[in-house]
């Protein structure tokens, strides 16, 4: 009895320590509109998207839609202050980390919105991309987020585009990255940039592709009914950037 009751303990240990990795989750099932639970293993990576005063909404929220659930990838927030930050449409998201405590990431997102305009002269985010960027597998931006990344010198020498109806001003920002004037989104090395608002969440689609292929990344756009933009030179809302620009 002795030797059953110590076996029956192990099992017991053992299970809840197997369980310590796994996590229940319930996913909608798109067919029947019913939960259906299935485990998922704790996921190792974080994709880390920066929050600032004025963000613009569809810029941070787009690619959270389609990065929230990756298999591998959890996505925080993360702003100067930990807590929640008003967005220019007036709604708040809470941000997970400051920039004090937050870990390294593996893919960085940096949204436009009109707070850009005081960002891209805030030496704190500035030195936090910057820091990140040293460590990330991938840097991206959406917008006018771009301008940030820009003044942080970590695109100078790469190709980049921006939201179009803001180009001037954030091409401004510096005049050592080669600026894209027609693209929904541009790719260099690790660098991703995407045009205005809506096309970060194709920027992200092709993020998805990237990283886990293109049947995730269809899966994905399918499960949002979204109807994905997926020539990342194809952009409808290009202007005539000007000498210096590349088509």
């Amino acid at each position: 009895m002795v030797r059953l009751f110590i076996l029956w303990i192990g099992l017991v240990l053992s299970v809840g320590s197997a369980s310590a990795q796994t996590l229940t989750t319930e996913m909608p099932n798109p067919e029947t509109g019913r939960a259906v639970s299935e485990h998922a293993t704790v996921k190792s990576k974080r994709i880390g998207i920066v929050v600032f005063p004025e963000f613009e909404t569809l810029d941070v929220f787009g690619p959270i839609q389609m990065w929230g659930r990756l298999p591998d990838h959890e996505v925080v927030l993360v702003a100067q202050k930990a807590g929640p930050v008003r967005s220019a449409q007036g709604v708040e998201a809470v941000a997970t980390y400051s920039f004090e405590n937050a870990p390294q990431f593996d893919i960085l997102m940096v949204p436009g919105g009109i707070g850009t305009r005081q960002e891209v002269n805030n030496q704190e985010i500035l030195d936090f991309v910057r820091k990140q960027d040293q460590g990330t597998t991938l840097t991206t931006s959406v917008c006018t987020g771009a301008a940030i990344l820009a003044k942080a010198g970590l695109l100078d020498g790469h190709k980049a585009t921006t939201n179009k109806l803001a180009f001037s001003w954030a091409t401004s920002q510096s005049n050592k990255v080669n600026w894209v004037g027609h693209a929904r989104w541009v790719e260099d090395g690790k660098y991703i940039t995407s045009s205005g608002v809506s096309a970060g969440t194709d920027m992200s689609l092709a993020v998805v592709e990237k990283v886990y292929g293109r049947e995730a990344a269809d899966r994905s756009a399918s499960f949002a009914e979204y109807t994905w933009n997926d020539k990342a030179d194809h952009d409808p809302f290009a202007v005539d950037a000007g000498p210096g620009s590349k088509k």
